[in-house]
């Protein structure tokens, strides 16, 4: 069964690199999310499309808390908003229940935020994909890397090792 779910929390950079890395995802869209009320400014995140039967929402949910600062309120919050945000109610119970359970996990608060998708620009095509087109960039090696090497440690039975190799 495929389903969209949105995340952000860092540079789109990182988050679209993590989740490209990953068995059964199937898309990952780059850009920005809008979410409601106090959140209705658009914050980097990527949208991304999956394979229930290949990768749980829980793993992933777990993946974005482990690869940004899901913990850590810092002045870039509105930029990088910590989020989850969900396409509809069945989803919004589910990823609260997700992070409820990953609490135990963390030794600081999990500040990770589980908000309504309400829209999503787009970022411009030349820096999409941006990992992938250039690793070797000192971004992708200082920033990226570590998350991805994460991924092949911490997560080795849904990382796509194939992408992985020449970490």
């Amino acid at each position: 069964m495929i389903q969209k779910i949105a995340f952000g929390g860092g540079c789109h950079w990182c988050t679209e690199a993590v989740f490209q890395s990953l068995i059964g995802v199937q898309n990952v869209a780059q850009g920005w999310v809008q979410s409601t009320g106090e959140n209705d400014s658009f914050s980097e995140a990527v949208i991304v499309t999956f394979d229930v039967n290949e990768i749980p929402l829980k793993v992933l949910v777990e993946i974005h808390l482990r690869t940004h600062k899901s913990t850590v309120q810092h002045s870039m919050r509105k930029k990088y908003r910590s989020a989850v945000y969900f396409y509809d109610k069945v989803q919004q119970i589910e990823v609260t229940d997700i992070l409820s359970e990953l609490q135990t996990n963390f030794e600081d608060n999990i500040i990770t935020q589980v908000l309504p998708f309400v829209a999503f620009k787009a970022s411009r095509e030349e820096i999409t994909n941006y990992y992938y087109s250039n690793p070797k960039k000192p971004f992708c090696e200082q920033f990226i890397n570590p998350k991805l090497k994460l991924l092949l440690t911490a997560f080795s039975e849904f990382a796509a090792k194939e992408k992985l190799k020449h970490l």
